[in-house]
């Protein structure tokens, strides 16, 4: 949970998650809409999937019970180097390390080692200090929390309490005067533009329309008021501006294979890691007996209650776009 997300957060959502899901194997046998309602307002569902494939392979391949040996963590889905040492070492004392952006970032200050935290040849370098650090402590757990601690309370990102710091007189960066240009910022992939036409119908009952995504891809199997990505092609002048520019309330209509009338109510914007989605919002309301109420639901649509619409896993990104056609 705390991967990318805020601390105060995941503390809003960590205990009831728990107590919903308290062993590997009542999360294993819980349904994916299950997992990911309860990971509601935490965003980046693929790790709720990850974590609840991780549980499934714990009942079959380890009896229910976490592994303790760090090849065995390594090979549940969804857990990598990192959190495969922090399992290991906090939980079960394994002498091993481990690296996240605040340990390399005060590994790399102590030794004034440049660049970006995610070069590849700045990480190797990163870990082999850490290794080293892991073997020297006399209890490796406490250590590699205390290591963790350190960057997020002193060796900070930005204003270091260096007149804080314990080892200050240790930090090559603080003597050099580098500190602040130490680590460099992190090497990123430019964001794609995406577009998103979406249309939120509600009954004169206030249950609204919600159709589940794919599978795969952005918010897989997440739910959301019916949508539809738009074609952009720079090649040919259709930038993400132009193209959302274009969208008529009958065109939304067409485009989300809703038959009824619509009315634009705005635009927003949501920025994830890879992409930005501007979001093209109308709205439609159904008013009396409709009889193409029935006509829009199917096995992937289907009219909630307001009563029920927490049960559903919507993303952020879904619930910006209902409340905004709400208003």
């Amino acid at each position: 949970m705390l991967q990318q997300t805020q601390v105060a957060r995941v503390l809003e959502k960590f205990a009831p998650f728990v107590a919903r899901f308290p062993s590997p194997a009542a999360l294993a046998a819980a349904s994916e809409d299950e997992v990911l309602a309860a990971w509601q307002g935490l965003g980046y569902y693929r790790r709720a999937r990850l974590l609840q494939a991780a549980a499934v392979r714990i009942v079959e391949v380890h009896g229910g019970v976490v592994p303790s040996d760090l090849e065995s963590l390594a090979a549940l889905p969804g857990v990598g180097r990192y959190t495969a040492g922090a399992i290991a070492s906090i939980v079960f004392g394994v002498r091993t390390p481990i690296v996240d952006g605040n340990v390399s970032r005060v590994l790399q200050r102590v030794g004034a080692k440049a660049g970006a935290s995610n070069d590849a040849a700045v990480s190797s370098w990163t870990w082999e200090r850490a290794r080293q650090y892991a073997f020297a402590a006399d209890d490796v757990g406490v250590a590699n929390e205390a290591l963790m601690e350190f960057g997020g309370t002193i060796c900070t990102p930005a204003a270091p309490r260096c007149g804080a710091c314990p080892i200050a007189h240790l930090c090559q960066a603080h003597a050099r005067g580098q500190v602040a240009q130490i680590p460099a910022p992190k090497i990123r992939s430019p964001r794609s533009e995406v577009v998103m036409v979406c249309v939120r119908v509600t009954r004169d009952d206030g249950a609204v329309l919600l159709e589940q995504r794919p599978a795969r891809g952005l918010w897989a199997s997440m739910y959301q008021p019916p949508t539809v990505a738009l074609t952009i092609e720079p090649a040919k002048g259709i930038t993400p501006a132009r193209a959302a520019k274009g969208i008529t309330p009958a065109r939304a209509a067409k485009l989300v294979a809703i038959a009824c009338k619509c009315k634009k109510v705005g635009e927003l914007e949501v920025i994830t890691s890879h992409r930005v989605v501007r979001f093209v919002v109308f709205e439609a309301q159904l008013r009396g007996e409709f009889p193409a109420a029935k006509q829009l639901t199917s096995p992937s649509r289907v009219f909630v209650s307001q009563a029920k619409l927490r049960e559903f896993a919507l993303s952020n990104a879904a619930k910006r776009v209902l409340a905004l056609a709400a208003k």
